[in-house]
């Protein structure tokens, strides 16, 4: 620190500059790789609840509908990184300039330092060609100085660049946030393909053999529906053959015991006809006898009534 105060101002700006640019840079490595290590883990457990597998997810399905195995799954995952994620791909191309950038800062130190001790030399130099030569040798210690400050602008604000630089590249060399990416996209792509696609239903063409795979697979559940169908058929044709048997079995038994009954009655019937028969027998005689007796009652009438009127004459 005591160095950078010693500094002139604008070496410790550059200096301060590139210490925070470098701060900024370590931090958006660890946030990025972390973003991309925590998405490859929802995706290895199947984890929808994140907005940017959610969103993915939509996509793909609304995409696979429409076009089935034709479906561009790693346009699809792209297209959404670039989407939801911009952050983290900023992030990337910050940290893959950063190097470049942190060189740069220490060569324009440099130049900024050069710059300076050059200023400084010409000043010395302007005074050595007037008169009072003696009376300058004391503000050459003076400009001395300040031409090697410049020199240590420019020799601190590349060492701090250089630094740096090869820290971040050390960094990213094993915080990797591309290699990262490219793992989570590949993860997704897998995850999208093996666990998600079997599962979701497609209205465009097939080929010929996947339509034959199709095609054996529809009748192979209609056997297995049409067996169960059958099965459900028999045992509810059983049951209903069962229970009409007892049902007949037990209107038979009805229909004897009504038929028992019956026969009872005619037998009665039967018996009171016989004896209506004797009773319309007796009936008619009485009656022949009856109309025999009128007949000879109304005989004897006249016979006596043509007397009364024979006497009477």
């Amino acid at each position: 620190m005591n160095i950078i105060r010693d500094l002139p101002i604008g070496g410790a700006i550059v200096i301060v500059l590139i210490l925070a640019l470098f701060c900024l840079a370590v931090a958006l490595l660890l946030i990025v790789n972390s973003r991309y290590r925590t998405l490859g883990r929802k995706v290895s457990e199947g984890d929808t609840k994140d907005d940017f597998l959610s969103a993915v997810l939509k996509t793909y399905a609304d995409a696979y509908r429409k076009y089935g195995r034709d479906t561009n799954t790693p346009a699809i995952i792209t297209d959404a990184i670039a989407t939801k994620l911009r952050f983290l791909l900023l992030g990337e191309r910050f940290l893959n300039n950063a190097v470049s950038l942190f060189v740069t800062l220490g060569l324009f130190g440099t130049f900024l330092g050069l710059s300076m001790s050059v200023s400084s030399l010409t000043e010395l130099i302007s005074y050595s060609n007037s008169s009072e030569w003696l009376s300058v040798l004391d503000s050459v210690g003076s400009g001395l100085m300040s031409s090697l400050g410049g020199m240590g602008v420019a020799f601190y604000t590349s060492l701090v660049g250089a630094g740096c630089s090869i820290l971040l590249t050390i960094l990213r060399t094993i915080l990797n946030p591309q290699a990262e990416r490219e793992k989570l996209e590949t993860s997704i792509e897998l995850w999208l393909d093996t666990s998600i696609a079997p599962d979701l239903r497609t209205t465009a063409a097939k080929d010929d053999a996947e339509m034959l795979h199709d095609v054996v697979e529809a009748l192979y559940h209609a056997s297995d529906a049409f067996q169960e169908n059958i099965d459900k058929a028999a045992k509810s044709f059983n049951d209903s053959t069962r229970t009409c048997v007892m049902g007949l079995a037990k209107s038979a038994e009805l229909s004897n015991n009504a038929q028992t009954k019956f026969a009872d009655s005619i037998a009665r019937f039967n018996d009171g006809v016989h004896d209506f028969s004797e009773v319309d027998y007796n009936l008619r005689g009485s009656i022949e006898r009856m109309d025999l007796a009128v007949r000879d009652l109304s005989a004897a009438l006249r016979e006596i009534n043509r007397r009364i009127g024979g006497k009477s004459e």
